[in-house]
């Protein structure tokens, strides 16, 4: 079996010691694939750094001079030029599936951001007894999205990115690997209304430049202000309204909306309906969050760390399994041959060499198909084949597509037992990938399952459409095993 070195992370590719990069207070990211991480505009708010809360305050003071210019009637160039972000990809960090390529902010977030500045929101940065956020702006249904709120902050500190990563790079790592590079929108010119750029020695990935960001900064998953914890929180935000002629108001227009006996949906569009008649109670709500500091660091910094253990230890010692347990990374056949063998080595990796034990993070199985495509996409990216996670032909995304060419290629869609759309997917979604990529092989589906219920469940589902004996349904057993001491 093949021992092969494999380069992962930022540290691989630019020969630099992962101490190094901690040390620097950086996060160690992966350069194959963007990783479920963003920037909390919060966690600036609140640090004790001053140059975050000049960030902070930098970020504010430009939202605010959007609110000054959308009561005017502006010209298409202007709104491009000052409601428009490209994606920062070069951090790495995202939504993405394929790669590092985002969408960016167009039309849609400049429309939404415009129109709720002149309404909703006209009171931004002139909040009463409040500091302004624009995760405030993610708090109506009609609003900003917080994958477009992560890419809103990233944009307007990139400058700052780009000058925290020169000075990694000036002092770890080989001038070889560093090159220019021009990073427009650095900083926002009030006195010209212009963005100016400008030029930092940074570290060279093809023909891009890469950004390191500082742990401190990010979270997974939610920010600390968001609208799912208002919508969850609302009745303790509507109790904690001082006034309380006000707070009975609120609460009256809040039940009229409500039917007899409310579902989540309609709760939701109840306090939408309050929002736009007394948006004074996002202030409450925000004021609330405020008081919570030290509980958003500490909750962010422990989503990271689950992060970093998940994406990087316990992925580590998944390329370590396989690369020294299998023929994982030197196996070169067709591409359905090929990947039906590297899902069979996984599947022997995570049965018989404890590789079960990379998938609990605390004792607890993941429970997002997400987190599990990105460790198999990290874990299998030494293929010599053109192996694309999550490409899109049409007919929404597959997991995976290897293929050798036009001529040789095979989806691979992998799946987790608690899946509740898993009857769905197993049927018909490999296939019609399949088909929208004119796949040349049928489609493999691995099912990983954590308890004997799903193993249940998966069985049942085959049985009753008569896949018991499909050679290209794998399911692989990650439940708790005994060692062999004791089994």
């Amino acid at each position: 079996m093949a021992d092969i070195k494999l380069r992962i992370y930022f540290s691989d590719f630019f020969n630099v010691k992962p101490e190094d990069i901690e040390s620097h207070g950086a996060f160690n990211i992966s350069l194959i694939n963007d990783l479920p991480l963003f920037i909390d505009p919060f966690l600036l708010f609140s640090s004790k750094n001053p140059e975050y809360q000049k960030l902070h305050e930098e970020i504010i003071n430009y939202v605010i001079f959007l609110k000054r210019k959308s009561l005017t009637n502006l010209p298409e160039g202007l709104i491009k030029s000052w409601f428009f972000f490209s994606e920062i990809k070069e951090n790495w960090f995202g939504y993405s599936k394929t790669g590092n390529n985002g969408r960016g902010l167009g039309v849609k977030f400049a429309s939404s951001l415009k129109t709720n500045l002149t309404t909703v929101f006209k009171n931004f940065g002139q909040e009463d007894g409040n500091s302004a956020h624009i995760e405030k702006l993610t708090l109506v249904q009609n609003g900003v999205g917080k994958d477009q709120i992560s890419d809103f902050t990233t944009n307007l500190i990139c400058g700052y990115l780009a000058k925290y990563t020169e000075d990694f790079s000036r002092k770890f790592i080989d001038n070889s690997k560093l090159a220019t590079f021009t990073v427009p929108k650095s900083r926002f010119d009030y006195k010209t209304e212009t963005w100016a750029a400008d030029q930092f020695l940074l570290p060279k990935y093809g023909k891009q430049f890469v950004l390191l960001t500082p742990i401190n900064m990010l979270s997974k998953d939610e920010v600390w202000i968001s609208h799912n914890d208002f919508v969850e929180d609302f009745t303790g935000i509507l109790n904690s309204v001082p006034n309380v002629q006000l707070r009975s108001q609120i609460d009256n227009y809040f039940v009229s909306f409500l039917p007899i006996e409310p579902n989540k949906e309609a709760i939701e569009k109840a306090i939408e309906k309050v929002v736009e008649k007394f948006p004074e109670i996002l202030d409450v709500y925000i004021k609330s969050k405020e008081k919570k500091t030290d509980e958003a660091a500490k909750a962010s910094l422990e989503k990271v760390k689950e992060a970093q253990s998940l994406y990087v230890k316990h992925l580590l010692d998944l390329v370590n399994l396989v690369n020294s347990q299998t023929d994982f990374y030197s196996t070169k056949t067709d591409s359905y041959a090929d990947g039906m063998a590297r899902v069979l080595f996984l599947k022997h990796v995570i049965e018989k060499q404890d590789g079960y034990r990379i998938f609990y993070i605390k004792g607890k199985p993941l429970k997002r198909e997400q987190d599990l495509q990105i460790m198999f996409k990290l874990t299998w990216f030494a293929s010599d084949f053109d192996m694309n996670a999550e490409p899109n032909n049409g007919q929404g995304p597959a997991d995976f597509i290897v293929s050798y060419g036009s001529k040789d290629k095979s989806v691979i869609e992998f799946k987790l037992a608690s899946n509740s759309h898993l009857e769905k997917n197993l049927l018909k979604q490999a296939e019609i990938y399949s088909d929208a990529s004119k796949a040349t092989h049928p489609p493999i589906k691995a099912i990983l399952y954590f308890k004997q219920a799903e193993l249940n469940k998966v069985n049942n589902l085959l049985k009753k459409h008569k896949l018991e004996n499909c050679k290209d349904i794998v399911l692989i057993d990650a439940r708790p095993k005994l060692s062999a001491s004791k089994a």
